[in-house]
């Protein structure tokens, strides 16, 4: 028998059915995959192992279920006890700045409730991270996120970030309405890739004001564009994070009328106790940067 068909057969007899199942398995998996191959497992024994609609096992659902329910109902405890009992292991991907920023107060918090808590970073956007939580390579991701998440990809919003466009100092635009009554923006607009969220934004905040502005200096970070910009080299588009104070030598123009991004969290299936751990702190933090913003 194969037995992966047979860890989700015992994730689907113990949650009472596929879609629950699918919501608590530890990785992403889709509800036609499961189907297809629990379809397998039961042709393989030739036998129905439960019914669908009202869910119940039936006598060979049960026999088999009892079978396998102590070998994978104990697999986290074993993990545990061959790890010493005290280690846990969190891979997390997310841009420079929070990784830099953010992540060293929250990990410090988590590990005081979490001993033994091992990290693993990664660096990267959302496109990026995305494809990493699908390939299983991190556990989570803390990034901008689209209304509506991938498949096999969960989220909860942290904070709304309102896009803000940033120029030198002596920069002799006073507000981005300025820009806007131009016929031409000759300007470069300095910012992320155009598949990021934080420039789709502003494209479809742009659209609304019937104003065409595209990127003139595509760059990899948010820090990036801080530095391009204080060289001259144009006009950049960032995020006003509560709480914090505008780059040295840059001033900062809002945009009103544009829709916010949203920074959230993302991972796969069911959080282990560690990565919950991680998720409370990055809602307790994000609380308080918001309440700073209100605050400011």
């Amino acid at each position: 028998m194969n037995i992966h068909h047979l860890e989700l057969f015992y994730y689907v007899a113990r949650h009472g059915g596929i879609s629950e199942a699918v919501r608590n398995i530890p990785y992403g998996i889709q509800q036609p995959a499961v189907s297809g191959q629990i379809g397998q497992l039961e042709e393989y024994l030739g036998t129905t192992l439960f019914q669908r609609r009202p869910f119940s096992l039936t006598p060979p659902g049960e026999k088999l279920y009892a079978h396998i329910h102590p070998f994978f109902s104990k697999l986290d405890a074993v993990a545990a006890e061959l790890q010493g009992g005290v280690t846990h292991q969190v891979r997390i991907g997310s841009s420079d700045i929070v990784l830099r920023d953010h992540l060293p107060e929250l990990l410090q918090a988590a590990r005081k409730k979490v001993p033994g808590l091992k990290i693993t970073m990664r660096d990267g956007y959302q496109p990026d991270l995305e494809n990493l939580l699908l390939r299983q390579e991190i556990d989570l991701a803390v990034t901008l996120i689209e209304k509506k998440s991938p498949p096999g990809i969960r989220s909860i919003p942290l904070l709304e970030l309102p896009l803000v466009l940033l120029v030198q100092k002596d920069s002799p635009v006073s507000c981005a309405e300025e820009l806007w009554a131009r016929d031409k923006i000759a300007d470069p607009l300095i910012c992320l890739p155009v598949s990021e969220t934080l420039c789709k934004y502003f494209q479809q905040g742009l659209r609304r004001l019937r104003v065409d502005w595209f990127p003139g200096i595509e760059v990899t970070s948010l820090e990036v564009i801080d530095a391009y910009v204080r060289s001259g080299f144009g006009i950049g588009l960032t995020v006003a994070i509560p709480g914090t104070k505008p780059p040295v030598g840059l001033r900062v123009l809002p945009l009103a009328g544009f829709d916010p991004v949203v920074m959230g969290a993302l991972w796969r299936g069911k959080p282990g106790p560690a990565v919950q751990v991680l998720l409370t702190e990055m809602q307790a933090r994000a609380k308080r940067f918001t309440a700073a913003g209100a605050g400011a």
